[in-house]
């Protein structure tokens, strides 16, 4: 009996090697974790030096903080309206993506008709579709219906292209959450509608998360869409107002790092709002439960 005891009571002691094994397998991960925010730590420090120390001192710190880099870069690229421009296009296009992707995925994940397959092969090979590959069509088509050099312009192919990453993704989602709930709601009175607004799209909000950031970093950081599409100065996006400290002659490059310091600055705030909400919606899916 005296025995049973020790051994129980020796049971709840963590095992000593498992700590230094953890530490051991963080390592690698801190290490990928440095090397991966490098660039961002040398973009900051590259933004506030002159062309001078740019060059000479590639690596080090700042002498001297030039915070005119940061005002001149603004000015200079007109970024006020380029952002306004960027922060436009991309928030309709999310509008359109989160909201289309997820009624989308809804009907295919819980309705049974004859061509639901079809559809999500469908879905599945708008994923494989180059997109580059149709900028000449669609400036084509666009000029044609004339909604060339538009916000629209920009709107829709970006919104079109990722609906099947967004579709794919709740689907996988929608798969984890019981029918029984929806079941539930009805019994209480809504309808298909009112399934879809109370209770799945606030379920939803994971995997919405996750969609948002992968297409706000598409549509926020796009270049070529934005370069065919666009051509009046007043609509020109962030990373177009970027190639104006670029020319065939040389690059500013003090300026050229304050422009990106505070083009980049959107994305790391996404990011550090919506991190815990990526994160499950990462995961969530991947086992059904």
């Amino acid at each position: 009996m005296q025995a049973s005891t020790k051994i129980q009571a020796g049971a709840g002691k963590p095992i000593s090697w498992k700590k230094p094994l953890s530490t051991a397998l963080k390592l690698p991960l801190l290490l990928y974790a440095a090397i991966t925010l490098y660039p961002l730590y040398w973009l900051i420090i590259s933004a506030f030096k002159t062309n001078k120390e740019f060059f000479n001192r590639p690596y080090a710190w700042p002498l001297e903080w030039q915070m005119s880099n940061i005002v001149r870069a603004w000015e200079l690229g007109n970024m006020g309206r380029a952002m306004f421009n960027s922060a436009v296009v991309t928030v309709v296009s999310l509008v359109l993506t989160i909201v289309l992707g997820t009624l989308a995925a809804y009907v295919l994940s819980r309705f049974q008709f004859k061509f639901s397959g079809l559809l999500k092969g469908m879905f599945l090979l708008g994923m494989l579709i180059p997109i580059h590959s149709t900028l000449v069509p669609l400036f084509i088509f666009m000029k044609k219906i004339g909604i060339l050099d538009t916000y629209w312009a920009l709107i829709l192919p970006y919104t079109a292209f990722e609906l099947p990453i967004a579709i794919f993704l709740a689907l996988a989602y929608l798969a984890s959450i019981p029918r029984e709930v929806e079941e539930a709601a009805m019994i209480d009175g809504n309808g298909w509608w009112g399934v879809f607004g109370r209770i799945i799209f606030p379920l939803c909000l994971p995997v919405i998360s996750t969609v948002a950031i992968i297409a706000f970093l598409r549509f926020w950081n796009d270049f070529s869409f934005a370069l065919v599409f666009i051509n009046t100065q007043a609509l020109k996006t962030l990373p177009l107002s970027l190639s104006l400290f670029s020319d065939g002659f040389g690059t500013d490059y003090s300026l050229t790092m304050g422009a990106m310091f505070i083009a980049v600055i959107p994305t790391i705030v996404i990011y550090l709002i919506f991190q815990e909400q990526i994160m499950k919606g990462m995961v969530a899916g991947s086992v059904k439960g």
